[in-house]
Parts: structure tokens; sequence; C-alpha cells
């Protein structure tokens, strides 16, 4: 199972120095490994383990899963914009498969 494009949510007006929210959401099954398939088998283990947010660069935020998790996880954090820039999202698997996306925040 393979992560869609997240949806990403950021003010559409933000001044130097606000603290702003961003909204993330992103389609993955999140498959804990305790559940079978119809033969019975085990369904491994798959889930988003962890997500960071940089902006320029620098960490904002961070966030570590566990399988208790939610399929489709959504997160909301809030990051100081001390000038325009962009901020990277990143989110992980158990698989290995990264989703990275970059948003634009302008200071007006």
């Amino acid at each position: 199972m393979s992560m869609s494009k997240p949806r990403i949510k950021v003010p559409e007006k933000i001044k130097a120095g606000d603290v702003v929210e961003i909204k993330t959401l992103i389609s993955h099954v999140m498959e804990t490994g305790n559940r079978r398939d119809k033969d019975g088998k085990i369904i491994p283990r798959n889930i988003i383990h962890t997500f960071t947010a940089t902006f320029e660069g620098k960490p904002v935020f961070k966030a570590d899963m566990q399988a208790g998790i939610s399929a489709n996880p959504y997160l909301a954090f809030y990051v100081r914009v001390p000038a325009s820039g962009n901020l990277e999202m990143t989110w992980v698997d158990d698989l290995g498969m990264k989703m990275v996306e970059t948003v634009k925040l302008t200071v007006a």
C-alpha cells in the first residue's frame, strides 16, 4: 500500500513572527500487524512511524507514531514563521516508503 499525496492546509495571511497552525491529512492503511487475511495469515505491520517538519532546513515538529494511530492520520501542529520560506514535511512508513511535500509560507 502506498501513501497518496497528502492534503496540507496553511494560512493564507501570515505576518512575520506569527505562530500558525499547519494541518495535514495523508491516506495510509496503517496496518497494525494484529489482523489476519482471508487465509489466516498475519498481515504484516505497516504504519507511518515518523513524521517530521522542517522550516528552511530547521526542525520545527516531529511525531513518532505507534500502532494505535488511526488509518489516514491527521496531524495539526504550530510553527512560528519569522519570514517567508519553505516548510518541508516528511512521512516514513515501516516499508521504508517516504512521502515528502514542501509548501511555501509567505509572509506579507
